[in-house]
């Protein structure tokens, strides 16, 4: 196999590669990247030139990467940090950041901080566009692979490359449709109920609903949804109860009453989270205080 010319590479080629490895699909890499497909499959033919690779197989709906392809993926990933961090390393001008910045975040945090953020952001940097996915249940590769440049959520993955800090802490409430019955007073009356709860993933439950277990409060769980926006239609017209973040009275819960929680109950504190390489990359380090300016209020 021949070594390629390496001055026939240029960001934009680096980019692409390593979106593609990440995605998986020439679709989803052309969505992310905002190009049309046949520019994906133009700029991989291009590569496949210069590496003398194929680079990309067909597997079922989509294709998976080779071996050389993952291999160069991962060193295309470092030159990519290298290169921002030199156009950054004298003086970052937001006004000048062309880029697409990806936040892993559940529906809670999504609507609690991000419609504001991406408002102050482009106040300061017109030419940045934000993407959200879902954080679920975060994991450190989300970071390490660059999935994403921030995860917002109560809980941090572990890793020594990975860094934390508390954005603010919420108080849960019980949630429930004021027409149809009244707020339960006591404990009895919360645990006489049905309720309606968030499980993220597979026998990954709530922190809170895991924490009220293990103090043997056991509640009757009518329905489980995988996310918070799911829970106000079930809530609605009926006398089942959700405890939950009390912020979310602010947007997806408006439309429903809530109460003190008549049981102990903990508190959610909620992390931003970044890798370890951006821990003094000026661009990263502006990105995270304007997300935490937006979260004061909250944390007031």
């Amino acid at each position: 196999m021949n070594d390629f010319n390496w001055l026939d590479l240029d960001a934009k080629l680096l980019r692409l590669l390593v979106t593609v490895v990440d995605t998986g699909s020439i679709t989803a890499a052309a969505q992310r990247l905002g190009v049309t497909q046949s520019a994906v499959s133009h700029l991989l033919d291009k590569l496949r030139s210069i590496t003398s690779d194929v680079l990309f197989a067909k597997s079922g709906r989509g294709i998976v990467a080779t071996a050389r392809a993952e291999a160069l993926a991962a060193r295309a990933r470092t030159l990519l940090e290298e290169l921002e961090r030199f156009a950054h390393s004298e003086h970052f001008d937001p006004g000048q950041w062309r880029t697409t910045i990806t936040i892993a975040a559940n529906d809670f945090q999504r609507d609690a901080l991000l419609p504001e953020l991406i408002q102050r952001l482009r106040l300061a940097a017109p030419g940045l566009r934000l993407r959200v996915i879902p954080s679920d249940v975060p994991t450190p590769e989300m970071l390490r692979q660059q999935q994403c440049q921030l995860i917002i959520s109560p809980r941090p993955p572990a890793g020594a490359d990975i860094v934390q800090k508390r954005l603010f802490t919420d108080h849960y409430r019980v949630f429930y449709d004021p027409a149809v019955r009244p707020a339960p007073a006591t404990a009895e009356d919360y645990l006489a109920a049905e309720h309606v709860t968030v499980v993220y993933a597979p026998n990954r439950p709530l922190d809170l609903d895991a924490t009220l277990l293990r103090q043997g409060i056991e509640r009757r769980f009518a329905v489980q949804v995988p996310g918070f926006s799911g829970l106000p239609p079930f809530i609605a017209g009926t006398a089942w109860l959700a405890t939950v973040p009390g912020l979310l009275a602010r947007h997806l819960m408006r439309d429903l009453a809530s109460a003190p929680v008549p049981v102990p109950c903990p508190e959610m504190p909620m992390y931003l989270i970044w890798h370890q390489r951006h821990q003094h990359d000026p661009a990263h380090q502006w990105l995270r205080q304007q997300l935490e300016a937006v979260a004061r209020p909250l944390a007031a």
